[in-house]
């Protein structure tokens, strides 16, 4: 086969295949609903690996899994067997990324359901928002409690359970980034009650669409607007009731 051209590897970029360094291969992510993936769909990325990979898969740090080694003529091929075997390739791009949640739904220090919640972000956001660009990447992590193992406090929105007065209460961190450029998350000033999460993370996107500059991550927005500039436009309904129009205007260039 012809090597492939950039046209080619783009195109095929945004369904989650990315390029193996050095190849004309491709490792594709599937990415899991509300981080877990059933025995049944572990036995078919097995197979879709032997049959269409070299025979590997690799857990990501976004807690999906990778199979490498697939032929570009093959992608379809493999789109088709994973889809019908409830599965998806994706994960990439200037959008919401997959969701990431820690064992708290089973883990003795889990204050709560968190597998339940990234499942409706995922649902919500992820599945939801997919033909939605955002200025960069927007990762979201959903912690059970304060020992933060899957790191809140580094993702664009993160939640963490913690508890008050005996009931569970929510800490938001927001702008979280961490690798070339690091940012801890900045903690809204109030912890919140659990039907407020979705509600706030669409108004943090909706707010970054509005304010972020294209290939500009989360917090470096916030930072250059101001973090009360944000938690006013939280405080108010305001971006929810202007959505649409927020969602229909182009993305900001940076001057």
């Amino acid at each position: 086969m012809a090597k492939l051209t950039m046209d080619e590897i783009n195109s095929v970029k945004g369904k989650g295949f990315l390029r193996n360094r050095g190849t004309d291969l491709f490792s594709g992510r599937i990415v899991p609903v509300g981080t877990v993936f059933t025995a049944e769909q572990l036995h078919a990325v097995a197979e879709l690996s032997e049959k269409f990979g070299n025979g590997k898969m690799m857990a990501t740090s976004r807690q999906s899994i990778e199979v490498p080694g697939i032929a570009f003529e093959n992608i379809p091929a493999a789109i088709e067997f994973a889809e019908a075997h409830d599965l998806h390739f994706g994960g990439t791009g200037a959008k919401v990324r997959p969701v990431t949640a820690c064992k708290g739904t089973t883990c003795v220090f889990g204050m709560y359901d968190t597998q339940a919640l990234a499942k409706k972000i995922h649902e919500t956001y992820y599945v939801g928002w997919s033909k939605v660009s955002l200025p960069h990447k927007f990762k979201i992590s959903v912690g059970g409690c304060p020992n933060s193992c899957i790191k809140p406090s580094i993702n664009d929105f993160g939640v963490e359970g913690n508890r008050e007065g005996g009931k569970v209460i929510y800490k938001i961190y927001v702008g979280g980034t961490w690798g070339k450029s690091c940012r801890m998350g900045t903690p809204l000033s109030r912890k919140v009650e659990e039907e407020e999460i979705l509600p706030i993370l669409e108004k943090c996107m909706l707010w970054f669409r509005e304010n972020g500059y294209a290939k500009e991550r989360f917090g470096l927005t916030v930072d250059r607007v101001g973090f009360e500039n944000l938690e006013a436009a939280l405080a108010s309904d305001d971006l929810l009731a202007r959505k649409e129009e927020i969602l229909a205007a182009e993305i900001k260039q940076k001057p």
